[in-house]
């Protein structure tokens, strides 16, 4: 899916625009056993609890593609006759009317993930018309092809503290028991993909709220498709491409200029307005090292050490390697933010055999919140 696709679909996620009649699910103690099933017509709750079911489905759309979003590909005889895509298919064919469907895609979900509290199994059934435009950006009235599909979200169940609310009625602080709450999205599905505008039944897009986790068990369970690198794990990658193929000249300078070119190419993207995700190869990120000054041979051995971690002709999100908006140093004691925007007033340096963070300080400097001279 493309960025496009993907805001397509995020804005059916309001009361009057999308075709979603009710929210189907139940709900899972920390044993993993059923304590409730549901059937949550949207028509008969109020605007502000309709608001806040399918806020609660569109979480499972949020984030960015490549790192909280990963598309999931199914083979061309997993879609002809496998178990997985055959379940997904009759959830998504009988508009979650198929009762033993609905049961078997729980025991599946219940099977591959905990959580300390319990949790809840939401999956929602939309149809969207999905309507042509003219050359000058008009609707046509008549829609082009009908997009049915699943959304699927997981959320574990939090518990309320006991304790005292104000109690608008007779102006009193009341008691509230222990209860619980849905807490926010932790991981979810959408079936089939929209590409190009159009159902594509060989993909999934699965979401994760930790990028550091996908959970494979989940993702071998309901897909059983190759497992996709997280975002931490093409970090922590590519970090070791860079760290064991440039040894000693893994210094300050280059990863400052890696982060800075990485974080270009990130704006030009933007500004470009090309819908398609913006994708690093391993010819790209030769070329940055290329321009922060590493020989040739260096970047020879860089890409060889890329293949290894990421496998031939792989390509990597530039958001999972290079954070735009942080820039940070740590050592075991000290922890420093900078702009990014003024990576310049930062420097390394050795004196007497010591090395030193150099931060050149312009403005006025605080101290916990105290204003202080420097001498």
């Amino acid at each position: 899916m493309t960025e496009k696709d993907l805001r397509e679909i995020r804005r059916r996620f309001r009361p009057d625009k999308n075709n979603i009649s009710y929210i189907r699910g139940c709900i899972v103690n920390s044993t993993k056993n059923i304590v409730a099933n549901f059937s949550q017509p949207l028509s008969t709750v109020s605007t502000e609890e309709s608001e806040k079911l399918l806020a609660i489905m569109k979480n499972t759309l949020s984030g960015s593609l490549g790192t909280n979003l990963l598309t999931l590909n199914f083979s061309t005889k997993q879609v002809e006759s496998s178990d997985e895509h055959g379940l997904l298919s009759a959830l998504r064919s009988s508009g979650l009317k198929d009762e033993e469907a609905l049961n078997k895609f729980y025991a599946k979900v219940i099977n591959s993930v905990k959580f300390e509290g319990g949790f809840a199994i939401l999956i929602a059934y939309d149809t969207y018309d999905v309507f042509s435009y003219s050359k000058d950006g008009g609707k046509d009235d008549v829609s082009s092809q009908m997009f049915p599909y699943i959304i699927c979200s997981i959320c574990p169940i939090k518990p309320l503290s006991t304790g005292l609310y104000f109690k608008n009625e007779d102006n009193l602080l009341r008691s509230v028991s222990l209860q619980t709450v849905l807490g926010s999205t932790e991981l979810g599905f959408m079936f089939p993909t929209f590409d190009n505008r159009a159902a594509n039944i060989y993909s999934a897009l699965y979401y994760t709220r930790d990028i550091s986790n996908v959970y494979p068990d989940f993702i071998q369970n309901l897909f059983n498709v190759d497992l996709p690198m997280s975002a931490a794990e093409q970090k922590e990658n590519f970090g070791c491409c860079l760290k064991d193929t440039l040894i000693e000249e893994c210094d300050f300078e280059v990863v400052k200029t890696v982060h800075e070119q990485v974080a270009e190419l990130i704006k030009e993207h933007k500004n470009s307005k090309d819908d398609e995700p913006l994708a690093l190869s391993k010819e790209t990120l030769q070329t940055v090292l290329q321009y922060a000054g590493i020989e040739q041979q260096k970047i020879e051995e860089f890409g060889n050490k890329f293949d290894e971690q990421f496998g031939k002709n792989a390509e990597v999100a530039p958001k999972s390697i290079v954070e735009v908006n942080k820039f940070q140093l740590e050592t075991a004691d000290v922890s420093i933010k900078v702009n990014p925007e003024r990576r310049d007033l930062v420097s390394t340096q050795i004196i007497n055999g010591v090395k030193y963070i150099m931060i050149r300080a312009e403005g006025g400097v605080e101290l916990n919140g105290i204003d202080i001279d420097i001498k």
